[in-house]
């Protein structure tokens, strides 16, 4: 992997620097971290601006170390992240560029692109959380379409989205893993009610989805019917191994805001708050070149990332909330106030080592699939 810069790519940094220190003052101010339909148009409306200059497409379309300067540097800028559109622009989006039909592709890319549309995950249900594969939401064929009953929950921005990325079961007789298939279901058809959740935060940016006789068309199936499980690793693998990038050059940056913090405070003195935050330093420094490396190897392979996101993932979802426990710490009582996004992050930091597949199902892929360790029992 080669990381030096070529003069076409330190162009790029310069151009977009220059970009955003025109564009990011003219933004409106940000809603509150609770506020999802204003978070929607306020990060659909930041997606429009990044298409329109020619930065839309870069999660998926540019090369490797493109998107890692864009990341450095709209994160370094305090630009916005993708927000309510993190499953169109970072799970489905990329699925459909890797396993979608040029129909399928040209339909859902460009409006995800624009920021013209939002997608949900609905993979997750009550009974089949880290073993997504026990999933039961069914799916019948009715000549053109799937009809579709079951409940899903943990559906990320079902509230706002208009698409879903979507696990059925197909096929009840086969073995789970092989009877399922991946549909983009259209959020407005008959049939779908959505129930938001509130999380510890106070957001709603989870909700249980229950479906009864929606009908999807055949056409909106990605792969193949009862080939889901393998697309559905696509998409994990998106989730696992690139989507959390951009979240790490912002680790990088709190935890160089939370330094200050504590010199200005008079805590700097502490020898153990200076020797944890220089192990976090350390920490997302190789989780930074683990990004690298991933992102890299991705490119190299076709676009999708490998099982080394699973790597990333643990270890990224632990180090995140140890910068946040650290950061209440630092703060003191400052840290309990509901209103600061410090406190926020704290909140939301512990879903990391469940959302994605948790810190468990991660080790497990990591003994299994890296070191070649036997399967534990089931």
């Amino acid at each position: 992997m080669d990381l030096t810069y070529t003069e076409e790519e330190e162009d790029f940094r310069a151009r977009l620097r220059e970009w955003l220190s025109g564009t990011l003052p003219a933004l409106p101010p940000k809603p509150a971290a609770t506020d999802w339909p204003g978070r929607r148009v306020y990060d659909t409306g930041w997606q429009r601006r990044l298409h329109d200059a020619g930065y839309g497409d870069v999660h998926w379309g540019a090369s490797p170390t493109t998107r890692l300067i864009f990341l450095e540097e709209t994160e370094k800028a305090g630009a916005p992240y993708v927000g309510a559109n993190f499953v169109g622009l970072l799970h489905a989006g990329p699925t459909i560029a890797a396993e979608g039909t040029d129909a399928q592709k040209e339909r859902w890319l460009q409006p995800v692109l624009r920021g013209d549309e939002v997608w949900c995950q609905g993979f997750s249900e009550p009974d089949a959380g880290s073993d997504l594969a026990a999933l039961r939401t069914r799916a019948r064929r009715e000549g053109d379409h799937y009809v579709v009953s079951g409940s899903k929950i943990w559906t990320s921005h079902a509230e706002v989205a208009d698409w879903c990325e979507l696990l059925v079961r197909t096929d009840p007789d086969a073995p789970k893993h092989r009877g399922i298939t991946w549909l983009a279901m259209p959020m407005d058809a008959p049939g779908i009610t959505v129930r938001p959740l509130r999380t510890l935060a106070g957001s709603t940016e989870f909700a249980e989805m229950f479906l009864d006789d929606v009908r999807i068309p055949v056409g909106n199936r990605v792969g193949e019917e009862n080939d889901g499980w393998r697309v559905t690793m696509v998409t994990l693998s998106f989730e696992r191994g690139t989507a959390f990038v951009g979240e790490v050059v912002a680790c990088r940056r709190v935890l160089g805001e939370l330094a200050a913090h504590a010199r200005k405070s008079g805590r700097w003195d502490d020898a153990v708050l200076r020797r944890e935050l220089a192990l976090l330093n350390a920490e997302f420094s190789a989780l930074w070149r683990l990004t690298q490396w991933n992102v890299s190897e991705a490119q190299a392979t076709g676009g999708v990332p490998g099982v080394g996101g699973s790597v990333f993932k643990l270890r990224y979802s632990h180090a995140r909330q140890k910068l946040f426990d650290i950061a209440a710490d630092v703060l003191g009582p400052a840290a309990l106030d509901a209103s600061q996004e410090w406190t926020f992050d704290r909140l939301s930091s512990l879903s990391y080592t469940i959302a994605a597949g948790t810190s468990q199902i991660q080790r497990n892929i990591v003994a299994e699939r890296i070191l070649g360790l036997p399967k534990g029992g089931r």
